[in-house]
């Protein structure tokens, strides 16, 4: 029992615990030591009898390694593996909070249930081919034909007879199961795992706010207002003498714009008189708009 006390009190506070990725976190709890079969009875039984928590610390810390292996096991839902990590974390801390160590088993073959169950209950949270449309019994299918199918493949016939008769369905709904398993599950947010130089697996919909002009409709109206501005500017400027068209195109719609006393010098008139035709002709131009206006 002093040994053991010792182990908690002197190897606790030196345990690699900060981890800054999955990988240095799994590195981490592969560094920490195992329990021997004594060591963790004593453990238990100081936890059980006296409610020591630096005992239960560290039967959790000792298998933190065992629960890595059974989370990788679900790799293929395409879940991110931290989270089902984290879920089996919280299987391995209930299990603790149970383990009976006068039974006569390791704290592994009683924890790997509660492990496994609250892995589980992540996925059918969280994995969208489960929660859509799904029955609970479709649901408890979906793990008994991933554990049944022996191959990558597609099930032939005989194997989907034999998987129905195993688990107790219709050989139907073993079909149906398989085909929403083979499914890719896209999830909103991008994993660590897409994390590359690829720009799209950078987006998430979750650091956009939404545009509330991207409405197809505003933007057909949009484009049909533009064009019907330009085609009532281009007939407005139909009805004007060449002279006023000259001076407005140049004056407006034109770069370099030219100055009054430019084209005065070219008309032969003074600057006042090429502003009283600019004048006139943007009056009539508006008037020509405004027309249009009223009868479209």
């Amino acid at each position: 029992m002093e040994a053991t006390g010792s182990l908690v009190s002197a190897d606790y506070s030196r345990l690699p615990l900060k981890a800054g990725s999955e990988e240095h976190y799994i590195q981490a709890v592969n560094a920490i030591p195992a329990l021997g079969a004594e060591q963790e009875h004593d453990l238990a039984v100081r936890y059980r009898d006296h409610q020591d928590l630096e005992a239960a610390r560290w039967l959790v810390l000792s298998n933190l390694r065992f629960v890595v292996h059974v989370a990788r096991g679900y790799s293929g839902y395409g879940l991110p593996l931290a989270d089902l990590i984290q879920e089996g974390n919280i299987g391995m801390m209930k299990a603790v909070k149970r383990f009976d160590p006068d039974v006569g088993v390791r704290l592994v073959s009683f924890a790997v249930h509660w492990i496994r169950a609250e892995i589980h209950e992540f996925i059918l949270r969280n994995w969208r081919i489960v929660k859509v449309a799904t029955t609970k019994a479709q649901r408890k299918l979906f793990f008994n034909l991933r554990s049944a199918k022996k191959r990558l493949g597609w099930l032939n016939h005989q194997e989907v007879e034999a998987v129905a008769a195993d688990l107790g369905v219709k050989p139907e709904t073993v079909l149906e199961m398989e085909s929403r398993l083979a499914g890719q599950d896209v999830g909103f947010d991008p994993t660590p795992e897409s994390d590359n130089d690829d720009e799209s697996a950078a987006y998430s919909p979750a650091a956009y706010l939404q545009a509330e002009r991207a409405d197809p409709a505003l933007a057909i109206e949009d484009e049909d207002y533009d064009e019907w501005r330009d085609d009532s500017l281009y007939d407005a400027m139909e009805g004007l003498d060449q002279r006023s068209r000259d001076i407005l195109t140049r004056r407006w719609l034109k770069e370099p714009k030219a100055t009054l006393h430019t084209l005065a010098d070219e008309y032969g008139v003074s600057a006042e008189r090429i502003r009283q035709l600019e004048k006139t002709a943007l009056k009539r131009l508006r008037e020509g708009l405004q027309s249009d206006v009223l009868e479209a």
